[in-house]
C-alpha cells in the first residue's frame, strides 16, 4: 500500500527575496509603458493567453507520463474556469511530446534546477504572454510543481514557465491533487502571487491585504482553523494554500487585482 505524502509547491521565497521582488514590481508598475489597470468585469471579451503543453514522459504509458490530449483539455477547462472572475481566459494552443525518462524523474529544484532550465530553454515558446506547461514526473521528490514569477522574464524569458507533477491533472493519480488545481496555483505564482502562508504570523506576508495570514502551510482541509491571532481563520479555501484540490475554491479581490496589475504590467500589451 502506497502511504500518502504531504506534498507542495517549489515557488517558495525568503522574506528578503519578497522583498527585492516588491521593490522590482512596483517600479515596473511606475513606468510609463505599463497599462492602466483594469477589472474583469470591463474586459469583453477577457484577456486570451496562449497556453503551450510540453509533455515529458519516460515512456508512452499514462504512468509514465504520456498523459492524455483529453485530460489537457479537462486541465484546461479547469483552468478557464478558475481564472474568469480574474478576466483571463486559457487558449491551448500546441502541445509537444518528449521521452526523456531523466528530465521525467529529475526535474526537482536544488540539483536539479540547471537541468530543468536546460529543458525549457529547448523547446519554450512564444513571448512574456504565452503560458508554457511543462509535466513531469517528480519520482525523486514530493513536488507538486513551480514556477517563474513575471518580474523574473525580463531577465530569464527561456526559462519562464511553469512546471507539474502530471499526475496532479484531472483524473490522476495523485491523492488529493487530482482536481487540476496545482496548475491553477502555479499560474498564480506566474501571475505575481504568494502562498497565502508566506512570512507566516509576522513577516511581510503575500502582501495582499485581504488574505489573513497563516503560521504554515495548511494541508486536507481544517475547517475553522486559526493559526495566527488577530488574523482571521486561516485561508485554506484559497488556490494560494496547500490544501486538497476539493478544498480550494478561488481567490480574494486583492489578489485579483495584483494579478490584473501583473498581466499589464508583465504579460500582455494593450
Amino acid at each position: 500500500m502506497r502511504h500518502w505524502k504531504r506534498v507542495g509547491c517549489g515557488s517558495e521565497l525568503t522574506e528578503e527575496d519578497v522583498l527585492a521582488a516588491e521593490e522590482q514590481f512596483n517600479r515596473a508598475k511606475a513606468s510609463p509603458k505599463s497599462s492602466p489597470l483594469f477589472s474583469a468585469a470591463a474586459i469583453s471579451p477577457a484577456i486570451e493567453i496562449e497556453v503551450h503543453w510540453h509533455v515529458v514522459a519516460s515512456n508512452i504509458t499514462i504512468e509514465g507520463g504520456w498523459i492524455p490530449y483529453e485530460q489537457i483539455d479537462a486541465q484546461m477547462q479547469v483552468l478557464n474556469m478558475d481564472y474568469a472572475e480574474v478576466g483571463i481566459t486559457w487558449k491551448h494552443v500546441s502541445t509537444t511530446r518528449i521521452i526523456s525518462t531523466d528530465w521525467f524523474q529529475n526535474l526537482s529544484l536544488g540539483r536539479d534546477i540547471n537541468k530543468a532550465n536546460i529543458m525549457k530553454r529547448v523547446f519554450r515558446k512564444g513571448g512574456s504572454d504565452s503560458l508554457n506547461v511543462f509535466t513531469v514526473g517528480f519520482t525523486e521528490s514530493n513536488l507538486l510543481g513551480y514556477a517563474t514569477f513575471p518580474w523574473k522574464y525580463a531577465t530569464e524569458d527561456a526559462i519562464d514557465g511553469v512546471v507539474i507533477r502530471h499526475s496532479s491533472l484531472p483524473g490522476g493519480t495523485a491523492r488529493r491533487n487530482n482536481g487540476g488545481r496545482t496548475l491553477t496555483h502555479e499560474v498564480g505564482h506566474w501571475l505575481g502571487l504568494y502562498h497565502t502562508f508566506q512570512g507566516g504570523c509576522v513577516g511581510v506576508g503575500d502582501l495582499v491585504s485581504d488574505t489573513p495570514a497563516s503560521a504554515q502551510a495548511n494541508f486536507g482541509c481544517p475547517v475553522q482553523r486559526d493559526t495566527c491571532a488577530g488574523e482571521g481563520l486561516d485561508p485554506i479555501h484559497n488556490h494560494m494554500d496547500y490544501t486538497d484540490d476539493s478544498c480550494k475554491t478561488g481567490f480574494t479581490p486583492g489578489q485579483i487585482e495584483r494579478m490584473q496589475a501583473a498581466v499589464r504590467t508583465f504579460r500582455v500589451s494593450f
